[in-house]
């Protein structure tokens, strides 16, 4: 009778779907992570519809109104061509948003493959990869940003290629060993010992257990990159002017009138580091849900 009403109980119970589970788990164990979670969505809804949203052009200009501080009428305040600096500051997360979520796109998917090509394949394909891995890794990135950025010449396609290929080909390394662990459990060479096909193996068995990694990886990308390119921008060598990045924005009217308008250097400022440490936090929480080791622990 016991047995019958214990699974009379489980069968009341309500089944969540996994993302349901994933969520109640983030804000039940992850409160900080849930948090950085919400800022991370209310950061994509602002620059998907940054152009709805702003109440003024991100070029329209007023010199009545230069460097003028916060008001209602602008609430982060204008800049030394009367331009405000909300409106800036939304488009600013627009083409954030676009290079964040393309370029950490594009390095999830080139860690992909030369991670799953390197760890499954093994032997002088690993070798060869991970060489060129070790030597890609021995430049600053930096640096090397800004020697590709000085001869192919800003842009926002230039921008999304470059920083996909340098944090894609860094993060192949993660992915490689996580293929690497897959690959010697039991039911990978069951696989193999029936006669699957390597492609069958990589696609039900090496890519969904290594779903996880790649999930987190993405997610601590697209801080990564939105930092990267507001250091571009600020350098002068991300989107050109006059599109509003914020990192333009802490380069341009932001250091040249930072003591005679504060805010013009706080509001995108601000943005970036909330963004940024968010996504990062956001990463972290998912990364120890996801973790089977972890699971359990509080």
């Amino acid at each position: 009778m016991s047995g019958v009403a214990v699974e009379s109980t489980i069968a009341a119970k309500p089944a969540r779907g996994p993302l349901a589970d994933l969520v109640v788990r983030m804000f039940r164990d992850k409160p900080l992570g849930a948090a950085g979670g919400l800022i991370f969505v209310a950061f994509l809804f602002f620059g998907i519809f940054a152009n709805v949203l702003t109440p003024y052009g991100m070029n329209e200009t007023n010199i009545l109104n230069r460097l003028e501080a916060p008001t209602l009428a602008h609430p982060a305040g204008t800049d030394h061509l009367g331009r405000d600096v909300f409106s800036r500051v939304l488009i600013g997360a627009q083409l954030s948003v676009i290079v964040g979520f393309a370029a950490a796109a594009l390095a999830t998917v080139v860690s992909i493959v030369l991670g799953v090509l390197s760890g499954y394949l093994g032997g002088w394909v690993d070798m060869a990869i991970q060489r060129f891995v070790d030597a890609w890794m021995t430049f600053p990135g930096l640096v090397l940003l800004i020697v590709v950025i000085s001869i192919v010449g800003p842009g926002l396609a230039q921008i999304v290629v470059i920083l996909g290929l340098q944090y894609g080909i860094a993060g192949s390394r993660i992915v490689r060993g996580s293929v690497v662990s897959v690959r010697e459990n039991m039911y990978t060479h069951a696989a193999q010992s029936i006669g699957a096909g390597t492609w069958h193996i990589l696609w039900r068995h090496i890519l969904p257990n290594i779903m996880p990694v790649v999930i987190v990886l993405f997610t601590t990308r697209v801080g990564a990159v939105i930092l990267a390119e507001a250091g571009l921008s600020f350098l002068g060598l991300g989107v050109p002017p006059p599109t509003p990045t914020w990192g333009g924005m802490l380069a341009g009217s932001g250091r040249a009138y930072m003591y005679v308008g504060p805010w013009l250097a706080l509001a995108p400022g601000m943005c970036l580091t909330v963004v940024v440490f968010a996504v990062n936090i956001f990463g972290d929480a998912l990364r120890d849900l996801l973790d089977p080791r972890m699971r359990g622990v509080r």
